[in-house]
């Protein structure tokens, strides 16, 4: 096997865009990363690549002509290897969102629909643009909804064993147990409700029993068992939270690819003009955007407003550069570069969409990804 010519046809470098999709999905619901993220992410990798494998093989008689070194036409990747690729990876990417419960794998199966059409025929239709940025919006929905599946699934198992656990260390409490019961039972709660919201409930009953404060009873633990008297996030309702993100993301994408279409050829000046506006349009709504979710409003996202201006600016100079470089001269080099600098922009923005709802974590993550990206470009090719 030729891993090179895998690796061109995969296009690697371009993998490192992808997580940031699902990781500002989630942080758009108001929700940790958790099991449910990183399989969206897992099966947003595999789709990507199975897009990257269907659309040479579709493409094989066009780049013949104009890039006979990729892999297929210059032989060193077989047509039938690239599809059975391709049909492998999608099954594959719908496998890891059906184990993150039936939305996820309804937002996957619409993302594997979209991304099979735009390669086998719309990528040469005026909806050809609109498509894939459907397909990016999408992959960041499968984030969130797949993140907030998860938790909803995991929640009421969770909340009734941590309730149930405490209700008893309250009621050893209550009827007057000896400190010592009161602790084991307590301890239930800790493993039952995780070590924070269990310590919690142990040392607020220890404390209770210590001053006799015993008629707090079980109503009383239940109440204290919630997690931050909050319940998990609807999948609908995470959905509707993540809308605004996506469609940056798809915007973005929508430009990117209205100027990829004219990299081979070359000679369109209007596309870079107009991928130029969108992004210092985008940067500027998502730099200056209210404040995060009611959940992340504490004292640590204070430096949050400053992180996301900072990387919407590398987003703008990432994506805004090579497209006014390549409005001024629109030859093919140019146009390719400014394509290549508008799916390495993805990063940046991605980062900024999550520190803009209040996961610095997430931002810095996706943001860390950026510098692998451009070292790996400079190997294998992104177009």
């Amino acid at each position: 096997m030729n891993l090179r010519a895998w690796a061109e046809l995969l296009r690697l470098p371009a993998l490192f865009t992808v997580p940031g999709d699902a990781l500002a999905g989630a942080a758009a619901t108001g929700l940790r990363p958790g099991r449910g993220t990183f399989l969206a992410i897992g099966s947003s990798l595999c789709l990507y690549e199975a897009g990257m494998a269907l659309n040479d093989w579709a493409d094989r008689a066009e780049d013949a002509v104009d890039r006979p070194h990729r892999p297929l036409p210059s032989g060193r990747v077989t047509p039938t290897a690239a599809l059975t690729a391709a049909v492998a990876l999608t099954a594959g990417g719908l496998a890891l969102a059906a184990r993150a419960g039936r939305p996820a794998l309804a937002t996957a199966t619409a993302l594997a629909g979209t991304v099979w059409a735009y390669d086998l025929g719309l990528k040469r239709t005026p909806a050809g643009p609109v498509a894939m940025a459907t397909a990016r919006g999408l992959d960041l929905l499968l984030g969130a909804t797949a993140t907030a599946a998860t938790a909803a699934a995991r929640g009421p198992a969770t909340a009734g064993a941590r309730t149930s656990a405490t209700v008893a260390a309250s009621t050893a409490a209550t009827t007057g147990a000896s400190t010592a019961a009161i602790t084991a039972a307590s301890a239930g709660a800790t493993r039952a409700g995780g070590t924070a919201t269990g310590t919690g409930a142990t040392r607020a009953l220890a404390t209770a029993a210590a001053k006799g404060h015993h008629r707090s009873g079980p109503a009383a633990a239940a109440r204290a068992a919630r997690p931050g008297g909050a319940a998990p996030r609807t999948t609908g309702a995470a959905v509707l939270s993540a809308l605004p993100a996506a469609g940056t993301l798809a915007a973005h994408t929508l430009a990117v690819t209205a100027v990829s279409r004219h990299e081979t050829q070359g000679g369109s000046t209007g596309a870079p003009l107009g991928a130029f506006a969108i992004t210092l349009a985008l940067g500027h709504a998502v730099a200056y955007t209210p404040r995060p979710p009611a959940g992340r409003r504490t004292a640590a996202t204070a430096a949050l407003p400053g992180t996301t201006v900072a990387l919407t600016a590398a987003y703008a100079t990432t994506a805004a550069r090579p497209y006014l470089h390549a409005a001024l001269n629109p030859s093919p080099p140019l146009t390719q570069r400014a394509v290549g600098g508008g799916i390495r922009a993805l990063i940046p923005l991605q980062a900024a969409l999550a520190a803009r709802s209040g996961s610095l974590g997430s931002a810095l993550f996706t943001a860390a990804l950026a510098p692998a990206a451009r070292r790996f470009a400079r190997k294998v090719s992104v177009t």
